[in-house]
């Protein structure tokens, strides 16, 4: 079984970043918590969780696809923090239920960088599954 904590973070890609982050920062309240400019992504903190920005002409957002609008899709995926992060019991649950899941990695969520693995729903919605970072945030 897996036990879901809380939404970790998403990922939207996005055409015009300068509009997008007037928007969450300025309107919603967001603040900028990281930037690497050089792989196009900019995190947004939102409370506990994390918002994502992916430009879709920078390294990440090449790689969904088309750009948001009717034949592309702005989500690239959402992050369910998860505890325990078992990985083995993880692999088990998800080999039972005929769910491949991707190797695990290190990534960076709104705790910290901690494990990951990344999967798909019936329908083809990445969802990353995270587990405790290595050294929390404060």
């Amino acid at each position: 079984m897996i036990h879901i904590r809380d939404i970790d973070h998403l990922v939207l890609r996005v055409i015009d970043l300068d509009r997008m982050l007037r928007f969450y920062c300025e309107v919603l309240g967001c603040t900028i918590e990281r930037r690497l400019d050089a792989i196009g992504l900019v995190q947004l903190r939102a409370g506990r969780s994390l918002v994502d920005l992916v430009p879709v002409d920078g390294e990440l957002g090449r790689a969904g696809g088309a750009a948001p609008g009717k034949e592309g899709r702005n989500l690239d995926h959402f992050c369910f923090r998860v505890e325990p992060f078992d990985e083995a019991a993880i692999r088990r649950h998800l080999e039972a239920h005929e769910v491949e899941a991707g190797p695990l990695a290190t990534r960076n969520g709104a705790e910290g960088e901690g494990p990951s693995i990344y999967l798909s729903d019936p329908e083809g919605n990445v969802i990353e599954l995270k587990g405790p970072p290595a050294r929390a945030v404060t």
